[in-house]
């Protein structure tokens, strides 16, 4: 299986993309990693490429984060030691040799030529919005132990921390106020998610690499949902969860694209 893929139609405007989605790790990595399987699924983002899957354009990894983390810069892609992953022993007899870390960072390389041709292709046409998800754990104490504190942990987390928002935040606004209004089976007492903007996380590097290239055109949204959708210590997905937070999802991009209209009106006057 490729490190990732590419589906759907691109001839919108908005893209999801999922790119710690991903658990395979190529097998001579394998035999020097430590790190417990169960561990390493707990830190990556399992079933947001689900999430995302109502979005018409659609990049997915396959790769786990722990071969090569496709949201960092390229210098630190690949993790070596445990400072560079929050205090995990990934490997027998660090650090990887350079032939190991360089097999790795083929695959970062190759993800960011194809997904920098799509977006060229996309910029060419104007303004374009990518829905980057991500998720993140909010049970760290053990499986048993009281979730993390409301105040500090939303549902979903929009990262904006790259964006130009003096130019581009009405379309980062219209996003939000879509998304906290869409109504979810279960959710509390509103049936409304509980959506703020950099709370926890800002966006990384995939932000501030479209940000970058494309600074006219780009507008990346880093999307953390919180692992309410999931059991983050035994795996196990909650489905039902993962399909209502991806129909939530996609019914934002018709007031996303309104204000990508919005935004090009004002541009040409």
């Amino acid at each position: 299986m490729s490190g990732f893929e590419f589906n759907g139609d691109w001839s919108g405007r908005v893209v999801a993309t999922a790119i710690h989605a991903g658990h395979a790790v190529r097998p001579d990595l394998a035999d020097r990693m430590v790190l417990p399987e169960d561990v390493r699924f707990r830190e990556e983002d399992p079933f947001t490429d689900l999430i995302g899957s109502g979005v018409a354009a659609r990049a997915v990894a396959h790769t786990s984060r722990f071969e090569v983390d496709l949201n960092r810069p390229r210098d630190g892609a690949v993790y070596r030691s445990p400072d560079e992953a929050w205090g995990l022993d990934i490997w027998r007899d660090p650090p990887l040799d350079p032939a190991a870390v360089e097999q790795s960072l083929v695959t970062y390389d190759a993800f960011y030529r194809e997904i920098g041709a799509r977006f060229d292709e996309l910029a060419a046409r104007g303004p374009f919005v990518v829905f980057d998800v991500h998720s993140y754990n909010h049970r760290r104490d053990g499986a048993t132990a009281a979730e993390s504190p409301l105040a500090d942990n939303p549902e979903i987390n929009v990262g904006t921390g790259s964006l130009n928002r003096d130019r581009f935040g009405t379309v980062a606004d219209a996003f939000i106020a879509s998304f906290a209004a869409q109504d979810i089976p279960g959710q509390a007492e509103t049936g409304r998610l509980d959506v703020r903007e950099n709370v926890r996380f800002k966006g990384a590097n995939l932000a501030r690499w479209t940000h970058e290239h494309y600074p006219d055109t780009g507008i990346v949204l880093a999307l953390e949902f919180k692992k309410t959708f999931m059991d983050e210590w035994t795996g196990e997905a909650d489905h039902a969860r993962i399909d209502a937070l991806a129909a939530a999802l996609a019914a934002t991009v018709p007031d996303v694209e309104a204000a990508l209209d919005a935004l090009s009106s004002r541009s040409r006057t």
